[in-house]
């Protein structure tokens, strides 16, 4: 068997695993739905590279307004690698007491609203902090992660807690510990994660599900949709729709802010 076929096969296990988390998914699109219905919002937040499964949720085609999409560029940005704004300070920040804290501190949060907070090894200090204080403010809060690798992992925390441990559900991407899938022949360490495959079929899994129970409320979703299905001038109209409700849901989350904080 070539490699491409072995990754294929392993992603096929992927899609096993997702498929057994259809209760927790739908159950996920409920909580979120009853956000979005109410006029607030879900928050998503994922550091490194699990900032990738927050830009799949919202905004991109596909996709509807009802969420806050947290994305920190001193934790994501990715493509100085080395130097200034690099990798090695992007580690080392996410794993910064107290930062989460101060992200947070720029919203006028409700027990409402719901979140998603996206790590595979669910062992770094700011999404646990970010999902600790979600909790601390009864928010209903979702941890992806991956199973394997986080029972592999060590909490950077001194308490040894992980982001599992601050979750309401917990959604598996279905990767192996490491992450990467692929050993090679003279090769010591293995290529080709995949965490993120099993974390954009999950988000795209509870994306259609939420799209359909909004639908059935009577609140269809204005999705982003191409030109190329819709005509220019419709994808437009749902374009401008759709981020108009983005800054109006945005709004209340900054209305009032610090008051009671």
């Amino acid at each position: 068997m070539n490699l491409t076929a072995t990754y294929l096969q392993k992603c096929n296990g992927i899609i096993e695993t997702v498929k057994a988390q259809q209760h927790q998914i739908q159950q996920t699109a409920q909580w979120f739905a009853e956000s979005i219905l109410a006029g607030r919002v879900v928050h998503l937040f994922g550091s490194g590279h699990s900032r990738i499964m927050v830009e799949e949720m919202w905004p991109r085609y596909g996709s509807f307004p009802g969420f806050n999409p947290i994305v920190e560029l001193s934790l994501t940005n990715h493509n100085n690698v080395v130097g200034a704004n690099g990798q090695r300070q992007a580690m080392f920040l996410e794993n910064v007491s107290g930062l989460a804290e101060r992200i947070l501190r720029n919203f006028n949060l409700s027990d409402k609203d719901c979140a998603l907070i996206v790590s595979s090894s669910g062992s770094n200090i700011v999404p646990i902090e970010m999902a600790e204080l979600f909790q601390q403010k009864k928010i209903k809060t979702v941890a992806l992660i991956t199973t394997q690798h986080s029972a592999k992992s060590k909490s950077k925390r001194a308490d040894g807690k992980k982001l599992s441990d601050f979750a309401d559900i917990i959604l598996d991407s279905g990767a192996p510990a490491g992450d990467s899938m692929i050993y090679i022949d003279g090769l010591e360490t293995p290529v080709s994660p995949g965490s993120t495959v099993g974390g954009i079929m999950i988000v795209n899994c509870i994306k259609a599900e939420l799209a359909k129970l909004l639908t059935e409320a009577g609140h269809p979703p204005k999705v982003l949709t191409a030109s190329a299905i819709v005509g220019d001038a419709k994808a437009k109209e749902l374009f401008e729709a759709a981020y108009d409700e983005h800054a109006q849901r945005m709004s209340a989350l900054y209305n009032n802010v610090g008051k009671g904080q």
